[in-house]
């Protein structure tokens, strides 16, 4: 691969996507909905964001021997991902999301899958000096951290998005040169209650203390404080007409690596990633959302 190189380290899952004017209750059941499936899983959300936005991208992960399998790395290649770096795992089903999705905001129940099959051994692609490495919570740490370790010793970027939150230890977080957290996981990682209005030094108090490195904590419709050694910096979200939330986050992380892969500042990054998740999130889905850099051009250009 040639030019800014991004390598994904992650999930890939298919979205069984449910649209209600409502979630329903406990034990309740509410009829008329539409449902839709499509492509997502972290991992391939941000694989799609960078490629499309002009990075050389590669996904490396594992997929289920089934349809739903062929159909991830069918989209990886429509996408011009390298793909050579996902497994098929045999005799397992590739990773599923049920995302319940009511008044343009969503509620996400995931099934793992043959993502819990990336193991470390799996990782053979040699990172280089001037590559950004992304990774999640959705495949084993073990993996991660067997990833990062290899990344940083050559020099590449590490970013860590902290989604969904698990436990993890102090050693992978200080492996990742970024982390990237919206407001939820950000309370859940320092037991702390945190939200998209909390004012900006709460918030930066709160990175501060789960990191000494650069911390970036996206907000929603305010946008993304940023938390780095040259101090703290509040992004504000460009304005969007919401249909679904779905990647809005992974959208983020993507552009975000593209950016930095293409030699832009961490702000500058930042600020091009708030502009392409606000494209993002005017379209259903996850994978299908990811815009167009000449998407994103337009939306900068009305700020």
């Amino acid at each position: 691969m040639t030019g800014p190189c991004v390598v994904v380290c992650g999930s890939l899952n298919m979205d069984v996507i449910v649209q209600s004017d409502r979630r329903p209750v406990a034990g309740e059941t509410v009829l008329g909905g539409k449902v839709s499936f499509l492509p997502g899983g972290k991992g391939l959300n941000q694989a799609v964001s960078a490629a499309r936005l002009g990075a050389s991208t590669a996904m490396l992960g594992a997929v289920g021997g089934d349809a739903f399998g062929r159909t991830l790395l069918g989209v990886l290649a429509e996408n011009r991902v390298d793909r050579s770096g996902v497994k098929k795992v045999p005799h397992t089903s590739s990773g599923v999301a049920l995302i319940q999705i009511a008044q343009g905001d969503n509620a996400i129940t995931g099934v793992s899958g043959a993502n819990m099959k990336f193991l470390p051994s799996m990782v053979r692609r040699s990172p280089r000096r001037g590559e950004v490495w992304v990774a999640q919570f959705e495949t084993p740490l073990a993996t991660t951290r067997a990833a990062f370790l290899k990344a940083r010793a050559a020099g590449a970027t590490t970013v860590l998005n902290l989604a969904p939150m698990v436990r993890h230890s102090a050693a992978l977080l200080e492996l990742a040169d970024i982390a990237v957290l919206n407001e939820i996981e950000l309370s859940q990682a320092i037991s702390r209650r945190i939200t998209a209005k909390s004012p900006t030094s709460a918030i930066a108090k709160a990175c501060r203390g789960l990191s000494k490195r650069t911390v970036i904590a996206t907000l929603g419709a305010r946008g993304c404080v940023i938390v780095s050694k040259d101090g703290v910096a509040a992004l504000p979200a460009f304005k969007a007409k919401v249909v679904d939330t779905t990647g809005a986050g992974d959208c983020f992380v993507g552009a975000l690596a593209a950016r930095m892969a293409a030699g832009l500042g961490l702000l500058e990054a930042a600020r091009y990633a708030n502009a392409a998740a606000s494209c993002a999130v005017e379209r259903l889905g996850a994978a299908p959302s990811m815009p167009t850099p000449r998407e994103v051009a337009a939306r900068l250009s009305r700020a």
